[in-house]
């Protein structure tokens, strides 16, 4: 059996092809997190790439495309997407779900929870009744605390605040300025008006990068994101029937040697297990068994 899993997110798709279990190719491109209102954007993007995928690996259709997308929350959005996708005749079977319930296949344990930081956040579990419960994730404007766009959000005010003198000094004013190719303040004040939560998020490697150079506002930043995303795991450790809970962290911010990683485990509640990182795009074969 061919089969095609997508994880989409705000920043970049991942595509992989695995033929009876096995992935035979792999396959990156640009970030198609669906929108209200902008479905067919979405679907077109995950269908350019999933086509271009098959053609690269010497193959013309999957018997099945599972795709994990980030906004996929809705039924009626996700409807949408398998439905444009399923017109498409890239794969005889369709199937939509979030990123986080792929991320929460990939875990490989019938309960547990994982832990996603890329431009958002969020926490989903599952309990022991097969319930799953989640925490965050509730976009660049209501939420995602902890995230790439946060992150970068928190930079660039720290950067407003030093330039008026009511924050310290910090490295972030140049880097970010040398990072967008602004002469000076006015035009970075300029970019951000204009700037989309993917190129804020972007910022999160200044932040990084600031941090360990030893900058004290980059430092305190990743701090407080960390702060964030364990409280996500925090508030849902209450959820779980007594014992040790099963973790996963994914995501761009929670690579191995990511300095958020050890932030993060250094805050989290007792009960959970050491976190494992795990590939969402292992879950799209388990979806369709």
């Amino acid at each position: 059996m061919i089969l095609v899993t997508a994880d989409v997110g705000g920043s970049k798709t991942a595509v992989a092809i695995t033929r009876d279990g096995q992935r035979i190719f792999s396959l990156t491109g640009s970030g198609a997190a669906v929108r209200p209102g902008r479905t067919m954007t979405s679907a077109s993007t995950i269908a350019d790439l999933t086509r271009k995928a098959l053609a690269q690996a010497g193959l013309l259709r999957a018997d099945g495309l599972v795709v994990g997308a980030a906004g996929a929350g809705r039924a009626s959005d996700a409807e949408e997407v398998r439905a444009v996708l399923a017109r498409e005749r890239i794969a005889d079977r369709v199937v939509v779900v979030t990123d986080v319930a792929l991320a929460l296949e990939a875990l490989g344990s019938p309960t547990g929870a994982v832990l996603v930081a890329g431009t958002g956040s969020i926490a989903i579990g599952r309990g022991a009744d097969g319930a799953t419960v989640r925490q965050g994730g509730y976009g660049w404007q209501m939420g995602d605390e902890g995230g790439g766009y946060w992150i970068g959000l928190e930079a660039l005010r720290a950067v407003g605040l030093a330039h008026d003198g009511r924050g310290p000094a910090t490295a972030l004013d140049r880097l970010l300025r040398r990072a967008v190719s602004a002469a000076d303040f006015r035009d970075l004040v300029a970019w951000a008006t204009i700037a989309s939560p993917r190129e804020v998020a972007g910022l999160t490697r200044l932040v990084m990068e600031a941090a360990s150079a030893g900058d004290g506002i980059a430092t305190a930043i990743l701090d407080r994101a960390a702060e964030w995303l364990s409280g996500l795991l925090r508030a849902m450790a209450g959820h779980f029937p007594e014992g040790t809970i099963s973790l996963g962290f994914t995501g761009g911010l929670l690579t191995e040697g990511s300095p958020l990683v050890d932030r993060v485990r250094g805050r989290l509640d007792l009960r959970y297990a050491p976190p494992i990182t795990i590939d969402p795009l292992v879950g799209g074969p388990r979806l369709l068994v």
